[in-house]
């Protein structure tokens, strides 16, 4: 999507899968960063509202599919339904990880580069 706001409508052509993985990380204020750089009140902040309507909205005009059920209303053309498994189903962020993004792993031997 973000390649069709580059060339415009018509030129390319969006491909969407009948599933996808919700990968959803775990984001935390971490006290040891935040006390150290002076930037609690931010981070409280961003927390605060990653997940907001406000922020699900702006994240859905990036291209994003947002988790909120309303926003995901107002965007239903843009992101049409899907089936969405989770990262449990694999094991969790830490089978996942050790499996599929150590060096070795899956995605390396997947990875063509250019």
């Amino acid at each position: 999507m973000l390649a069709i706001d580059e060339v415009g409508p018509g030129k390319l052509e969006i491909v969407r899968p009948s599933m996808s993985i919700l990968a959803e990380p775990p984001v935390a204020v971490v006290d040891k960063v935040v006390d150290k750089h002076g930037t609690r009140r931010a981070a409280e902040a961003y927390l605060k509202l990653l997940y907001s309507d406000e922020a699900q909205d702006l994240a859905a005009r990036r291209h994003f599919r947002p988790r909120s059920l309303m926003i995901q209303g107002r965007y239903a053309q843009k992101f049409p339904g899907m089936d969405l498994i989770t990262i449990a189903k694999f094991g969790g962020w830490q089978k996942a990880q050790a499996k599929n993004f150590v060096d070795g792993g899956a995605f390396d031997k997947i990875y063509q580069p250019g």
